[in-house]
């Protein structure tokens, strides 16, 4: 069996949409299951699309996601450069040698006669391609004279190179995931293979690089599933051997009509980016799952359950563990919604299964933004109460801010239901119980307050109710006796005095 190389080939002209982020998971879960290779590959031959910050943006991201790579344009490797701007003199010979094998021919049409033609056939209701018969009519290489050719080369009138399709010709190629796919060429026409300034586009350039850097899989977007017959047509006419291919399905909108685009994120308030991009031309921020509290494992194991199905109902892995269990047979074919709420879901198992000194100490850090200090000790025990009521990290001081800050406000819809004409002397007789337990933990406040329920013939429900409202100044929280003990006797007693007064 050969080595397996993979590859991903990102372009530079702008943030890493989480569908790109998905092809790399792909393509690197594919390499480390079959002890492959995997290359990080720059494709920057678009040079007006080129987006300043773009690529060091797509490095970062990967990077955060813990997608790892053995040849890159950081890294370097056997076929260095890996980035497509530096190796654009080593196109030119292989488009050379399309030309001297009859695979390809010099255009010199120039834009203005092309969008003649295209208005014209749009007058007819027709939809003006550079193909087999149209190219017959047109000002190439095919129609000029050898001398007239050489003449403008020699001039360097601008030109391009197109590939010459072959006429009535069946195309039969093999897709991992979609099987045996058939075209015919009259359907195809002569894309622009390398172009006037000097730079190749990317149908040559990645089959170049492709077939020099020995990539044995091109797992990719379905996007470029049209591509393919031409593809394949140039392997055959370099006399090369093709990889294998796999074209993956597209990421839809939450309802699965279309497309996911940063559009659905902005309307609907979820990343579609996996760390912040800011646009170096007009300053807009587009947030991403990093910034926005996502863990990456979390992150990365909500995108490769988007389109891969491990044949199980395991729906929590580590990186080791989706390696050992990906496979592209298991990839589907139609698209896969996107659920934000399910991405939510993802991270929320992730938090709970952390120690809660790891949670501790990322919580920590929003705390210290605070000014707030506290002891070790009791934030881990504030965590083991809490942590389970949220997704995000960030979350969590809307779970904890009582333990830190009495309350100033109480709210009004709870001392409208929870407090009465009782409510003020019951309070402060369970002050004056409170004052007398020692030591002042959580099991010994809650058998005492019960045994002075059962002596006063108080309901459980009505006294405890009012009392997290003083503790807390709302109908939230963790169990009363956590709450009091961590708090502290004197802060306990202290807010419940105050309450009082206040309501």
């Amino acid at each position: 069996m050969k080595k397996i190389r993979v590859r991903f080939a990102p372009s530079p002209t702008g943030p890493l949409h989480i569908g790109g982020v998905r092809t790399a998971l792909y393509n690197y879960l594919f390499a480390r299951k079959n002890n492959g290779t995997m290359i990080l590959r720059v494709e920057d031959t678009d040079q007006a699309r080129f987006v300043e910050g773009a690529e060091n943006y797509i490095i970062e991201s990967l990077q955060w996601c813990g997608i790892e790579f053995d040849e890159s344009v950081t890294i370097g490797g056997p076929h260095a450069p890996y980035r497509q701007s530096e190796r654009k003199e080593l196109y030119k010979q292989y488009s050379d040698q399309l030309i001297t094998s009859g695979n390809a021919y010099y255009a010199f049409d120039i834009p203005d006669e092309l969008e003649q033609n295209r208005k014209e056939a749009e007058a007819g209701k027709k939809i003006f391609t550079y193909n087999a018969e149209s190219r017959k009519n047109l000002r190439n290489s095919l129609t000029l004279s050898k001398q007239e050719v050489e003449k403008l080369l020699q001039e360097e009138v601008p030109h391009v190179v197109r590939f010459l399709i072959p006429e009535h010709t069946e195309v039969v190629m093999h897709d991992i995931i979609r099987g045996k796919v058939v075209v015919q060429t009259e359907s195809l026409d002569d894309k622009v293979l390398f172009k006037s300034d000097g730079m190749p586009t990317y149908h040559l350039a990645n089959i170049v690089d492709d077939h020099l850097m020995e990539i044995s899989h091109v797992i990719r977007g379905e996007e470029w599933l049209p591509s393919l017959p031409l593809h394949i047509l140039l392997y055959q006419a370099f006399g090369w051997e093709a990889p294998e291919f796999a074209h993956l399905p597209l990421l839809l909108k939450p309802d699965g009509n279309g497309k996911l685009s940063k559009r659905d994120g902005d309307r609907l308030g979820f990343p579609v980016f996996p760390i912040d991009w800011i646009d170096p031309l007009s300053g807009e921020k587009s947030s991403g799952y990093k910034e926005s509290g996502y863990y990456p494992d979390a992150f990365v194991n909500m995108l490769a359950l988007l389109g891969w199905n491990p044949g199980t109902e395991q729906e929590i892995f580590s990186m080791d563990e989706l390696i050992e269990a990906f496979s592209l047979d298991r990839v589907g074919k139609s698209g896969s919604k996107f659920d934000p709420e399910k991405t939510k879901w993802f991270n929320h198992q992730y938090l709970i299964k952390k120690s809660d000194e790891a949670v501790a100490e990322e919580f920590n850090q929003i705390l210290h933004a605070k000014n707030i200090q506290i002891a070790d000790e009791k934030l881990v025990k504030i965590m083991s109460l809490v942590k389970e009521r949220v997704q995000f990290v960030k979350d969590l001081w809307n779970e904890t801010y009582f333990f830190f800050e009495a309350p100033q406000s109480y709210d009004e819809q709870v001392v409208k239901k929870r407090w009465n004409e009782q409510s003020a002397e019951q309070m402060k007789s369970l002050a004056n119980l409170l004052a007398t337990i020692e030591p002042f933990e959580a099991p010994i406040i809650d058998q005492a307050i019960k045994a002075w329920l059962e002596e006063n013939q108080f309901g459980m429900g009505a006294i405890m109710n009012a009392l997290r409202l003083l503790l807390v100044g709302a109908a939230k929280g963790p169990h009363l006796g956590d709450i009091m003990e961590i708090t502290g006797k004197e802060e306990t007693i202290l807010r419940i005095k105050n309450g009082i007064e206040r309501i």
